[in-house]
């Protein structure tokens, strides 16, 4: 018995239909970092540093405020517990404090300047106008290297608040910002 070719079967190679239009593009603008007025966030990896900061500096002053009371109080026992439960206490509320700090630091560069908005309760946004900038410093702590990130400090002209500093960066926005900022700077210089 030989096989016979289906009449209703096509030999050509079905042909793929066109694709239906990818999505348009997002903006720029609104990348997950980066909200609809432009402020970008820090990045995800600058959680951990935010939160190392203030919660072990709250837990060491915890800590001996508890071995002391409880010392003065009661015995020396009393005094290692309650310092051990001041430490994690302190570590607790630093913890809480450094998350809401991390995310209330917005950063942006723009036609007016370089900005950065930080806080919870009392917000203060600092602008240093294009014109106004000194000289640039980006710090990278040991900590920072490990997770990528980079302090990038402005020095303006000025007296009071004369350097502005946002830590935690991207290092490599940190780069670009303090080549954005250090190409205007040399372009005023040759004005």
């Amino acid at each position: 018995m030989t096989d016979t070719p289906d009449p209703t079967a096509s030999t050509e190679p079905a042909s793929r239909e066109p694709s239906p239009a990818p999505p348009a593009a997002a903006s720029a603008a609104t990348t997950p970092d980066t909200d609809s007025t432009g402020w970008q966030k820090l990045p995800s990896r600058a959680v951990l540093l935010c939160t190392i900061d203030v919660s072990l500096s709250l837990a060491v002053v915890f800590a001996i405020a508890g071995v002391v009371l409880g010392v003065l109080t009661v015995g020396s026992w009393v005094g290692i517990a309650s310092g051990l439960s001041g430490a994690l206490l302190g570590a607790g509320i630093g913890t809480w404090i450094g998350l809401r700090r991390y995310r209330n630091t917005l950063w942006r560069l723009d036609a007016h300047g370089f900005a950065v908005r930080r806080g919870v309760a009392w917000q203060r946004e600092t602008l240093v106008p294009l014109t106004r900038v000194q000289h640039l410093d980006l710090k990278h702590g040991p900590l920072q290297r490990l997770r990528g990130l980079a302090t990038l400090v402005v020095h303006t002209a000025g007296t009071r608040h004369n350097a502005v500093s946002i830590d935690h960066l991207d290092a490599q926005d940190a780069e670009r910002l303090r080549e954005r900022l250090g190409r205007q700077l040399d372009h005023d210089e040759d004005a």
